[in-house]
């Protein structure tokens, strides 16, 4: 009977830590937007963090001309902790601070070209691993059938940051390959606009020469009968 409730307690243990962990999968602290920024524009985000976290953006500019955005990231306090100028991409990470960071793409250097703009936010020490800890006080001797569940939570940890790393990689795989997808269209419908540009140029130095060939030929010169 001993031993059955000592397995039984194990088992309690590693159900416990399941669920823990399936709720700790579907709060994920990683996100990604893609906007369309109108031509003299400039649009602001906000995001709360939580003091000593850690925030990550990464963008870049999916279609308009030149490919490029100003951009900037600003503390609670008001300082500026990240700029760029006229790039079509980029990537930040800074420590946070308690309240509400804000991050703006510009636009307004141009007067005709909307962009369309893709971020990603990636934040992490947001606070949510007390939660992941109450698997713990379902446990009574970790030594139990040799088992070491820290070394569990350890792997299950791990797996789910290489997941969320999968993640963010496949979502910039995305964007560069819509960034790809819209500059390769642009350079057909300009490839076919000069083509057609050419074509008519061609037909109408054509018919100029003919028309002067025929000219030469042509013998306006009266005959006497």
């Amino acid at each position: 009977m001993r031993w059955s409730a000592e397995v039984l307690r194990v088992c309690v243990a590693c159900l416990s830590l399941c669920v823990s962990e399936i709720s700790a999968f579907s709060q994920s602290l990683d996100s990604d937007f893609t906007f369309t920024l109108p031509a003299g524009r400039k649009e602001c985000f906000f995001q709360t963090m939580k003091k000593d976290a850690s925030l990550e953006i990464e963008y870049q500019v999916l279609d308009g001309a030149s490919l490029d955005v100003d951009f900037s990231l600003q503390s609670p306090s008001g300082h500026v902790v990240a700029t760029d100028y006229r790039k079509s991409d980029g990537v930040h990470e800074v420590e946070t601070e308690e309240g509400d960071y804000m991050f703006c793409f510009d636009n307004t250097f141009s007067a005709v070209s909307e962009k369309v703009i893709f971020f990603e936010l990636i934040l992490d020490n947001m606070g949510d691993g007390e939660e992941s800890e109450d698997w713990k006080a379902y446990v009574q001797g970790a030594d139990l059938l040799d088992m070491k569940l820290e070394d569990i939570m350890d792997t299950i940890n791990s797996v789910k940051s290489r997941l969320g790393k999968s993640l963010q990689i496949q979502a910039l795989l995305r964007a560069f390959e819509a960034r790809d997808r819209n500059l390769q269209e642009s350079n057909y419908e300009r490839v076919n606009l000069w083509s057609c540009t050419n074509l008519v140029v061609m037909v109408i130095v054509s018919g100029v020469q003919v028309y002067l060939l025929r000219s030469l030929f042509n013998d306006k010169r009266k005959t006497r009968t």
